[in-house]
């Protein structure tokens, strides 16, 4: 299951952003909204004891047990463990007797995707102020580095300091505008890493919210500047140092070359100052007075090249089914999907575990997340495959969704089998470690048929069903949501584990999980003998108050894409009755500038919220099938 964590001042987005994250507020969500169905049963499973049930009589021990072993490390996207993995996928649908998809050779589908980025050789170069100064990248002792985010390039010009580089909308009522009075266009910006370091707290959480490295790339380059150069100035924690490549999964730049040095290559660059050093120039400027500006660098010239290596892999998803034994004749929607991620976060090299220092580097055993989902999916599926089907039942396995749905994603993108052929979409997320005997079922809003076929697989199944209608949860279900197929998604909680190495196979509840492949399959058996397909209902999203990004208190209901290597931001949809909706944006639509803010990437887009205002009309320029097309969007408040 996906997850969203920041690290330090730069606030830097270590997976796919503006998701909702399940670590806290989809938990909330769901407590709020409980409707019980079915019928009580007696007595309450104590909350994370594992049931004494051996690999011989549960029918997703062995499974979870051989998924979250060892030698799988983790099961990154890409890796080695992965392909393990997969190969256990395969293995146990053969002995089901499942197949390959139709016209397709294998069972695994591959795609490409972004796994890291790494310097391969940023240099700058210094002229003027008596003396010329070089620093390069790529080994120990670096002076230069790329940041993960930028643009590949050579660019020179006169450089200016522009202080933190920060830029508050006007639309927060604060004033701090760290370009007020500099003229950066077409020259190389200097800035600050952080932000002030000796404002109160109250401003310091106002600036805190800007000072994201991508936020001042973008502000460098809507002033016009050719490429940002960062410090982390002699007053700030890490003084001195450059800035680490952090993982990134976004696929293409920032729309600017952006660099750091180590603080000696920006003491040089103010060799011209002739009354202030870097130190002093910090120290003026972290008092967060906004009248304190940053200046020209008296006779400085880069010359800058920034090399970044972005790091493709090849993931694979498994995905096989079950033919139809009585197949029937002109039946609308002949298949039925469910699914699983079995994909995990390898040793937590990409930056979304929630491991402690002790347990840095450790492999992530990934039992609940999500042996557990994959292990259900394959026991459903050997409960179907003794039965007579009058749909075929799609059996996905997906990899990428730690990374941000990416494998979904790439399915639905390119499609084995036409999408609107599929009835409903049922899928399995972390569904091992039941507590109360309460299983969550989400995305119920998706049709109107859910309520009635719960009710009734439920009463021989007695759960404790907390039923939410909202489908915009951080797993695949999305996916399928957004391609307009009714979905539901169970899921037994968060734990003390989650995005731990702890999370381990003997810490599973194999009775109650057991118990939930029983009840799954019973719908799914409802929906395979249906005459009719459940009807599909679009679900206007709902915001949680205090969700998200700090200060960002627009809604637009715009829904991303995060999979696809394109210079804007790029539609997977849009919320139904939201007002990109409204202003007549759909899925596949680019979205270039808003409000006067051109938009490069996610980052820019998830940051230009911040100058809109509620109520207000803001120009919406898209590109529609290569076409730019111009809208205006009326962005609501989040409830």
């Amino acid at each position: 299951m996906m997850h969203q964590q920041r690290h330090g001042h730069d606030d830097l987005t270590q997976n796919s952003p503006s998701t909702q994250r399940r670590t806290g507020s989809a938990v909330s969500a769901v407590s709020a909204s409980i409707v019980v169905l079915g019928v009580a049963v007696m007595g309450v499973v104590q909350a994370f004891r594992p049931a004494v049930v051996d690999a011989q009589t549960s029918k997703t021990r062995a499974h979870v047990e051989t998924l979250a072993s060892s030698r799988l490390e983790g099961r990154l996207a890409g890796s080695n463990g992965e392909r393990l993995a997969s190969d256990y996928l395969v293995a146990e649908l053969q002995k089901i007797g499942a197949k390959p998809l139709p016209g397709q050779g294998d069972y695994r589908l591959p795609f490409e995707f972004t796994a890291g980025t790494r310097d391969g050789g940023t240099s700058v170069s210094l002229t003027g102020a008596g003396s010329a100064t070089s620093a390069t990248g790529t080994g120990q002792g670096d002076a230069a580095r790329a940041l993960s985010f930028s643009d590949n390039g050579d660019v020179s010009g006169p450089v200016v300091f522009a202080g933190y580089g920060i830029v508050v909308p006007e639309s927060q009522d604060f004033g701090y505008d760290s370009y007020a009075t500099l003229d950066v266009k077409d020259k190389i910006v200097l800035v600050l890493r952080y932000f002030p370091e000796d404002a109160d707290q109250k401003t310091r959480g106002i600036l805190a919210r800007y000072a994201d490295l991508r936020y001042k790339a973008m502000a460098a380059r809507q002033h016009g500047a050719k490429a940002m150069i960062v410090v982390t100035g002699p007053r700030s924690p890490n003084a001195g140092e450059l800035v680490p490549m952090t993982f990134d999964t976004a696929l293409a730049g920032s729309g600017i070359v952006a660099i750091s040095v180590v603080g000696d290559v920006a003491r040089a660059m103010f060799a011209g100052v002739a009354d202030k050093t870097l130190e002093e120039a910090q120290k003026a400027l972290d008092s967060a007075n906004p009248h304190v500006a940053g200046f020209e660098l008296p006779g400085t010239t880069a010359r800058v090249h920034a090399a970044v290596e972005r790091e493709k892999r090849t993931g694979h998803n498994v995905v096989a089914y079950l033919p139809a034994t009585t197949p029937v004749a002109g039946v609308a929607k002949p298949w039925v999907a469910i699914g699983a991620h079995y994909d995990h976060l390898g040793h937590g090299e990409a930056g979304n575990t929630l491991a402690g220092k002790d347990e840095a580097g450790k492999a992530h055993a990934g039992a609940d997340d999500n042996a557990s989902g994959s292990a259900a999916v394959l026991a459903i599926a050997a409960t179907l495959a003794g039965q007579p089907r009058k749909r075929n039942v799609l059996l996905g396995f997906w990899s990428g969704e730690e990374l941000g749905l990416i494998g979904s994603n790439a399915f639905a993108t390119s499609p084995p089998l036409p999408l609107d052929t599929l009835a409903a979409y049922l899928n399995f997320d972390m569904v091992g470690r039941m507590q109360d005997n309460k299983l969550t079922v989400q995305a119920t809003g998706t049709s109107p048929a859910w309520a009635k076929i719960l009710e009734q697989a439920n009463i021989p199944a007695g759960f404790s069903l907390a039923v939410q209608e909202d489908p915009y949860q951080p797993t695949d279900v999305s996916t399928f949501n957004a391609a307009s197929i009714p979905s539901l998604s169970f899921f037994t909680g968060t734990h003390v584990d989650y995005h731990k190495p702890s999370d381990t196979p003997d810490k599973i509840d194999y009775e109650d999980l057991d118990r939930v492949v029983d009840f799954a399959a019973a719908i799914v058996r409802r929906l395979e003998d249906a005459p009719d397909a459940p009807q599909f209902t679009k679900v206007e999203q709902q915001m949680q108050a205090g969700g998200g990004r700090a200060g960002a208190r627009v809604y637009t209901g715009t829904i991303p894409d995060y999979s696809t290597e394109v210079k804007g931001l790029l539609l997977g949809g849009v919320v139904g009755g939201g007002p990109a909706d409204q202003a007549g944006l759909q899925k596949g639509d680019v979205i270039v500038e808003i409000a006067g803010q051109t938009i490069a990437n996610i980052y820019d887009y998830t940051y230009a919220l911040d100058v809109l205002k509620i109520g207000q009309p803001s120009k919406v320029i898209y590109l529609r099938a290569g076409k730019r097309v111009e809208t205006t969007l009326t962005p609501a408040a989040r409830k």
